[in-house]
């Protein structure tokens, strides 16, 4: 362990052994030159740190400077004196690398784990993946599907894009809910329920600790309608709707006809019908109550059909109002512009105001009532679960009106007028 001036001619000079040799500075104390066997040549600086409760006799430790030809002797050199200060203030130099190489690594760890999320949780990649599992749920049905991929396409993926789920918070959706008109109060509240489905998923998933809807007002619900449409309004809509393309015409007759909800009518099967009894059976799945439910079809109906089948002999499949042959008819909303175009020329200009097509099913609740239809049938029409088919008599009473609700449905029809497609619609009367 000789102690030289370390300089590139002594480097140069020095030889292996049969075991590791050290030549020390006679400089820089502790800096020096190990020379192993096989001949590398590796600077080093050898230290004591004297902590707080330790002996001035603690152990030596060495330091790597690095390899000779990646460093010259002089640089190598200048290291060791930077050393030396950092053991003159009791640091330790390998401690200090070490504590360097774990922070190098934690923050490496972080960057990963922010481009995974930033990867995995965008938040256009997890609602298609919803999506996707929403619509395949067991009894889910098609019109709470079609709501979902609204709101997703129309109002939270334009706001949010690929932002990380973890990074989107209840102002970032607020924006979204204020977004929305306040007078329509409906959609704020679809956007707000759908919204508040998919982070609730997301929480479940492990990608979010909580739901940020969860703590958030949810928005005021829109008034109750009440709009019920007169006889001459019903006239109206049904006239205009015979001048419609198919199938459009015949949707809107049939909901006058029938009473039965827009979605269950636009996604009405064939396999659905049974006319040798003249039954229409509306499976669990696309009924709002998830349960099944039978409507007799009058006569005009079963003409309504018979007209789409081109023959009393129906298909056994497929969808009965579609303009594809694979799918339900969709454009509700265009469908609705041209029936009110329709209308105003068939009067003069003058317009039905402040009406929906969901007004059409309330009608027909309130013409039924009008014909002196018991309310219990009325109800079993509509397949509603409340007021007398609610609470105990709900449970006991599994009683299916269906006989009622033939005779309650062929009664309205007469009073809509005509057994065939295009027959006149005539006003109602007014039981005593």
């Amino acid at each position: 362990m000789a102690n030289i001036t370390i300089s590139k001619r002594t480097v140069d000079a020095a030889q292996p052994g049969s075991r590791d040799a050290f030549l020390w500075d006679s400089d820089v104390k502790g800096f020096g030159l190990k020379v192993t066997p096989a001949g590398g040549k590796v600077y080093v600086f050898q230290y004591r740190v004297a902590r707080p409760g330790e002996t001035a006799n603690t152990p030596a430790r060495r330091y790597t400077i690095g390899k000779h030809g990646s460093l010259t002797p002089e640089q190598a050199r200048a290291r060791a004196k930077d050393l030396a200060v950092l053991v003159a203030s009791g640091i330790d130099p390998r401690e200090q690398e070490a504590n360097k190489l774990a922070e190098r690594d934690a923050t490496k760890r972080e960057v990963d784990e922010r481009n995974r999320i930033a990867n995995e949780m965008a938040f256009d990649r997890m609602a298609d993946l919803w999506l996707d599992h929403y619509e395949h749920e067991k009894g889910r049905r098609p019109s709470s599907i079609a709501q979902a991929s609204m709101v997703v396409r129309n109002h939270l993926k334009p706001a949010l894009r690929n932002t990380p789920l973890p990074h989107i918070g209840r102002t970032d959706l607020q924006t979204i809910i204020d977004a929305v008109p306040a007078k329509q109060k409906a959609m704020r509240r679809t956007v707000f329920a759908y919204a508040s489905i998919f982070f609730g998923w997301a929480m479940r998933r492990g990608c979010i600790p909580t739901n940020p809807l969860m703590s958030m007002a949810k928005p005021d619900a829109p008034k109750a309608r009440d709009r019920v449409l007169t006889d001459a309004e019903v006239e109206a809509i049904w006239t205009a709707s015979e001048a419609l393309p198919a199938p459009w015409g015949q949707l809107y007759r049939l909901l006058l006809l029938t009473g039965q909800r827009k979605s269950e009518v636009a996604g009405l099967r064939w396999e659905e019908l049974d006319r040798s009894v003249a039954l229409w059976t509306i499976p669990a799945n696309r009924a709002k109550n998830d349960k099944v439910h039978i409507v007799p079809l009058s006569p005009p109906v079963l003409a309504e059909l018979d007209a789409r089948a081109g023959g009393t002999i129906w298909p056994t499949s497929g969808y009965v109002l579609t303009t594809t042959g694979r799918t339900s008819i969709s454009g509700f909303s265009k469908a609705k512009r041209a029936l009110d175009e329709t209308i105003s020329k068939g009067r003069d200009g003058e317009q039905i105001t402040d009406w929906r097509v969901h007004d059409i099913r309330r009608t027909v609740a309130t013409g039924l009532q009008r014909l002196g239809v018991r309310f219990e049938v009325t109800e079993a029409v509509l397949n509603h679960v409340s007021g007398a088919k609610g609470g105990v008599a709900g449970v006991y009473q599994r009683h299916d009106w269906k006989e009622e609700k033939r005779a309650a449905l062929d009664a309205w029809a007469r009073q809509l007028g005509g057994a065939q497609p295009g027959g006149n619609v005539v006003k109602l009367e007014v039981r005593a």
